[in-house]
C-alpha cells in the first residue's frame, strides 16, 4: 500500500555531514507521522527524530543541537541532516510513516504503519 525509500547514507568522517531523504509513495490518503529509526550493529532499533502528529519535532537527546528533521508534505518526503557526525552515529538509518492508506472498497481508508529498506550511514576516519 505505502512504501518508503530511503537515499542519502554513506561513509563520512568525523565532523562531517550527511542529508538522508525518505520519499513515501502509494494509496497515500493522509500520513499522520514520519520520523528517522537507528540501529547499530547489536543494539536495538531507537528513535532519531521524528515529527508527531501535531507538527512538532522530537529528538534523541544523543543528536539534539546537531540533527534536524524537515518534511515536504507536498512530496510526501522526510529528510534528516545529520552534521558534526560522530563513529557513535554509525548505523543503519530507518525511515518510518504511520497513516491512513485509501482502502480497496471506494470511499474506505485502512491505516497503515511503514518501513523504509534502512540506509547505511558510517562516520569514520
Amino acid at each position: 500500500q505505502v512504501q518508503l525509500v530511503e537515499s542519502g547514507g554513506g561513509l563520512v568522517q568525523p565532523g562531517g555531514s550527511l542529508r538522508l531523504s525518505c520519499a513515501a509513495s502509494g494509496t497515500i490518503s493522509s500520513i499522520n507521522t514520519m520520523a528517522w529509526f537507528r540501529q547499530a550493529p547489536g543494539n536495538q532499533r531507537e528513535l532519531v527524530a521524528r515529527f508527531t502528529s501535531g507538527g512538532s519535532t522530537n529528538y534523541a537527546d544523543s543528536v539534539k543541537g546537531r540533527f534536524t528533521i524537515s518534511r515536504d508534505n507536498a512530496k510526501n518526503t522526510v529528510y534528516l541532516q545529520m552534521n558534526s557526525l560522530k563513529p557513535e552515529d554509525t548505523a543503519v538509518y530507518y525511515c518510518n510513516a504511520v497513516g491512513w492508506a485509501y482502502g480497496s472498497a471506494v470511499g474506505t481508508r485502512v491505516p497503515f504503519r511503514s518501513w523504509g529498506q534502512g540506509t547505511q550511514v558510517t562516520v569514520s576516519s
